[in-house]
């Protein structure tokens, strides 16, 4: 399975929409297994093809924390049908993840993500037009000042591109909110950052301050916008569907 279930090595450096190109042009397994489940183990829960173990690349038990997650995965391999396609199984990917890498390299993903806060999208705003203007303001001015008030800090915002230094304290502050986190979770907030373009965004959804839905419409104020003007590619909206199943696993994790 090495070959076909990523590590977080490769995928930090990745986009989603790559993964999904290079994954597509692998040859993948066939279905080996009659049934998958779950069962509870020894730190929580396990998953079964066929009574066997589900292993990571590393070679380890791949292991759940709850219930909830444990059954989801394993729904994700109930659900491959003549063939194993790591594409369709976000949750199996980011739990191999978090146990293999993330579990060794806590400090450097979370340092990372702190990183993005650096220049977080939701500092980065559009002079014009003002519909797009409102819009952006009345998403993300509130998750701001939401996050504001738990760093302890204030964010400079920034018209256009030019990149604007965040204050050292904030990003410090952000970075302290990591700590005692488990690399699950952490693995999830770094997915969730990187499909959103902002940590502040995937923050507050890791701490219940939005919802999946109100996350991920936030992140797409400006895409949305240009939709309305100008309607969707067809490939772009196969990649979004993509891109949104990717973050829907990222939340199941953070929400458990």
């Amino acid at each position: 399975m090495r070959d076909y279930l990523e590590t977080l090595e490769e995928d930090v450096a990745k986009d989603p929409e790559q993964r999904a190109r290079e994954l597509s042009k692998r040859e993948l397994p066939k279905r080996f297994y009659k049934e998958a489940t779950h069962a509870p183990m020894e730190g929580g829960f396990a998953i079964h093809l066929d009574g066997r173990p589900v292993k990571t690349p590393g070679k380890a038990t791949l292991t759940l924390p709850g219930e909830t997650l444990a059954k989801a995965v394993a729904a994700e391999w109930d659900a491959q049908e003549k063939v194993i396609n790591p594409g369709a199984m976000p949750l199996t990917r980011l739990a191999n993840s978090a146990q293999d890498a993330v579990s060794v390299r806590f400090a450097e993903v979370a340092d990372e993500i702190t990183r993005f806060c650096g220049t977080d999208a939701l500092c980065y705003r559009a002079d014009d037009p003002e519909i797009l203007v409102d819009r952006q303001t009345g998403l993300w001015d509130p998750v701001l000042g939401w996050a504001e008030s738990l760093l302890g800090g204030r964010f400079v915002l920034v018209a256009g591109l030019i990149h604007q230094e965040q204050p050292e304290a904030l990003l410090a502050a952000y970075r302290a909110r990591l700590e005692g986190w488990t690399p699950l979770r952490l693995a999830a907030l770094h997915t969730a950052t990187s499909l959103s373009g902002s940590a502040v965004l995937a923050l507050a959804l890791a701490e219940g301050h939005l919802s999946v839905d109100d996350a991920w419409a936030a992140a797409h104020v400006e895409e949305d916008f240009n939709i309305e003007r100008w309607g969707e590619d067809a490939q772009a909206a196969q990649i979004r569907a993509y891109k949104r199943t990717e973050f829907d696993a990222a939340a199941l994790i953070l929400a458990n």
